[in-house]
């Protein structure tokens, strides 16, 4: 089920939800930039109340540079789950630092099929733009991904540029027919990912829950991108209950709702200090 943030009952929702996930940008965080101060401050806490996921389109060093380099000393590490790349990775606070459970890598071959026809179908649909902020295909190890802009691209040049999504659509459809063996799908609002086949963030939520013991249908999932279609929504068909965000303001209010209702930690236990890798 998927409703906006302020439809949800939040007493019903925090009496059910055993684990809280989000996506990461335009939903924790402007695109590329770390959580702000308002923000960090409440995922900082909602960690002490309750375990919590981050499953994002993004590669791990952007989880570290957008979260846990700005989070508080009061985060309790060992009650976060980090699943970057849509959930091909998944990372654990382990020993005093942070442990990969599993990757999804891509081997040479798939790597280089790829590139090759990111590339080839950009050029002949027109995409393939003179000029880009920063990187144009990235290889995530466990992802390629392809931005139209480039990975730096500024915000509002990404929402203007395909705002019916129809440009990357045809586009990952094209990919899709010479990539057969791989999942492609459109990812950000200009980027196409290209993973191992049955990834989204479906399988991340049923991985979080095999490897957790907390049902699907106790989670939570909130993200901006929760449409048919949107990066976000397998998280949903999975069988979370769908919060539906704007931006990362609608999420500090959607989170506060969350710290008025969940029990706070007992007091007395260390908690683990984030460190950047």
């Amino acid at each position: 089920m998927i409703k906006p943030w302020n439809q949800w009952d939040l007493d019903l929702l925090c009496a059910r939800a055993r684990l809280v996930g989000f996506d990461l940008d335009n939903t924790l965080a402007n695109s590329k930039l770390p959580m702000r101060p308002p923000m960090a401050e409440r995922f900082t806490e909602l960690t002490r109340r309750i375990p919590v996921a981050v499953i994002t389109g993004g590669r791990y060093s952007l989880v570290v540079s957008q979260i846990l380099d700005v989070l508080g000393p009061g985060a309790d590490l060992s009650n976060l789950h980090l699943m970057p790349t849509s959930g091909t990775r998944y990372l654990r606070w382990e020993g005093g630092a942070w442990r990969t459970v599993f990757s999804h890598d891509l081997d040479d071959d798939q790597r280089a099929r790829a590139f090759a026809s990111l590339e080839r179908r950009a050029r002949e649909q027109g995409l393939w733009v003179e000029e880009v902020w920063g990187e144009r295909i990235e290889d995530r190890g466990s992802q390629i991904t392809f931005s139209v802009l480039g990975q730096q691209a500024p915000l509002e040049a990404k929402q203007a540029f395909d705002p019916t999504g129809e440009l990357k659509e045809r586009m990952a459809r094209a990919v899709a027919a010479d990539l057969p063996d791989l999942k492609v799908h459109a990812g950000g609002y200009t980027s196409i990912d290209v993973a191992g086949r049955g990834i989204d963030k479906a399988f991340a939520v049923r991985e979080l829950a095999s490897l957790t013991g907390i049902d699907v249908a106790d989670m939570v999932f909130v993200g901006d991108r929760m449409a048919p279609g949107g990066n976000d929504y397998p998280a949903a068909q999975a069988g979370t209950m769908g919060v539906a965000v704007s931006n990362p303001a609608d999420t500090i209010l959607f989170v506060d709702g969350l710290l008025a209702r969940l029990p706070e930690p007992d007091g007395g236990d260390d908690v683990a200090q984030p460190v950047s890798q």
